[in-house]
């Protein structure tokens, strides 16, 4: 057993991590930057660090810092959250150099998925399907023209190294292509120091469908269903569901299929510890593979309604060499469950994010309302990292329910002092597409475009 373990990250998923090892009876240290010396989860550890000033390059991106004050804790193993170093295989490397268990799947297994190209052709080879699209990188203007002409146009321009919707372009036509192809790669430098582009087509009105897996160190690895994360916002999710009601109302045998799919493609990367394999499916129920997340998601809590199972818990235990008590024949999901990510912006100024103080939080209650945040009434949320504040998550006996439940909560949740993303969540859950479970990735789009923006204003 673990004895310590340093959270190696910051809000709300540092929170969740620190709750899950005290029911473990595991002490926790959290590390945290200056702009963040009053945040939640420095309260809740029993010690805490600082690494850094406010910018993540200068804190909780600087693995010597967070290396030496594990070292100084004499912690037994990091968790790195998500987001950050979660993904980070020299981070892991580093981490087993030191004796220091890292919380996540191994270096080999993160090289094995180290990109979105290296991650396809692993795919290829494991069977699933890929979306027609470019072999390998593509390095100039020329290339990424004669891929589109080959595979028709639209297509999508994909970062390798991308992730929340950055480094991504679509185009339509050459003219497009070329601009799309410039700009995917400068902002892919930005954001990720890593400037390698792939094309594939695109796959019109698509859903974006995710499985949750789980890896032992013995080679044991299940599924736990999937997730829906169709109702984003320019590649940021912002609604989850599970189960899909694509799969649900159109397509019951996916699930089956998709999961093997998902559980083959970990085999193959001897993956191990918690992850996200994610797919496009078109409205005919054909399914690409997407790419591989290697990390506890943002959306698990959904995960974790349907099934029972804390998924931290397990990363944790598998982290110690505990083989996996769960069969595939044990995941049993119940009810639906749905999630809607609380971020600090403005709906009413292009989701302009909306740092600052807040002067009065009221969370919701009640049977089937969970919520996981870390803020607080008085605490002033930094302009330094992701404007995401907290996640409301909803369960109930069946969609209709959930859907109820989180229309309820959304209008009993106040957050004083800063605009919200409430309003904007609130007129999703009473669009009528909504409601019905039809939609796609474009329903964000199309309902900012559409008369039903009148509604969000109503209830700003």
């Amino acid at each position: 057993m673990f004895e310590k373990i340093l959270v190696a990250n910051r809000g709300e998923i540092a929170v969740r991590i620190i709750r899950a090892c005290k029911e473990l009876n595991i002490r926790t240290v959290a590390v945290y930057s200056e702009a963040d010396i009053n945040s939640m989860h420095v309260q809740l550890a029993d010690e805490a660090i600082c690494i850094g000033k406010a910018p993540s390059s200068e804190s909780y991106l600087r693995i010597d810092r967070l290396i030496s004050s594990a070292e100084v804790a004499d912690v037994d193993a990091i968790h790195p959250g998500y987001g950050f170093l979660a993904e980070n295989a020299h981070f892991a490397d580093v981490c087993e150099n030191c004796n220091i268990r890292f919380i996540g799947p191994s270096s080999q297994a993160m090289n094995a998925l180290e990109n979105k190209a290296v991650s396809r052709a692993l795919a290829k080879k494991a069977g699933v399907p890929v979306p027609p699209g470019s072999d390998g990188l593509i390095e100039n203007e020329q290339d990424a023209l004669a891929t589109a002409k080959r595979i028709g146009y639209p297509v999508m321009i994909k970062a390798v190294a991308g992730g929340g919707g950055r480094g991504m372009r679509a185009a339509h036509n050459d003219i497009s292509l070329v601009k799309g192809f410039h700009t995917a790669r400068n902002e892919a430098e930005k954001a990720f120091g890593n400037s390698g582009v792939y094309i594939e087509k695109y796959i019109e009105n698509p859903h974006h469908i995710e499985f949750q897996i789980l890896g032992d160190n013995r080679g044991n690895i299940i599924h736990l269903g999937e997730r829906d994360c169709s109702i984003q916002r320019r590649n940021q999710k912002i609604v989850e569901e599970t189960p899909s009601p694509l799969i649900e109302n159109k397509h019951k045998d996916l699930r089956k299929r998709m999961g093997k799919a998902a559980v083959r493609l970990a085999e193959l990367a001897h993956y191990t510890n918690a992850g996200t394999v994610e797919f496009i499916v078109d409205d005919h129920g054909n399914f690409y593979f997407l790419e591989v997340n290697k990390r506890i998601q943002v959306e698990h809590p959904i995960t974790e309604e349907v099934t029972g199972i804390d998924l931290i818990k397990q990363q944790i235990l598998i982290s110690m060499g505990e083989p996996l008590r769960i069969s595939q024949s044990d995941v049993n999901i119940k009810g639906h469950a749905i999630e809607c990510r609380i971020n600090a912006e403005d709906p009413f100024d292009d989701f302009m994010p909306c740092p600052g103080r807040i002067d009065m939080y009221y969370t919701p209650g009640g049977r089937g309302v969970r919520v996981d945040s870390h803020v607080y009434a008085g605490y002033t949320i930094p302009p330094h990292y992701d404007s995401m504040i907290g996640k409301l998550i909803t369960f109930g006996k069946d969609r209709r329910d959930a859907m109820d439940k989180m229309s309820r909560a959304l209008a009993e949740y106040i957050i004083a002092g800063i605009k919200t993303t409430i309003p904007f969540e609130q007129a999703i859950l009473q669009d009528p597409n909504f409601r019905r479970g039809v939609y796609s990735t474009n329903f964000i789009e199309q309902l900012l475009g559409g008369a039903r923006r009148e509604l969000i204003e109503e209830k700003a």
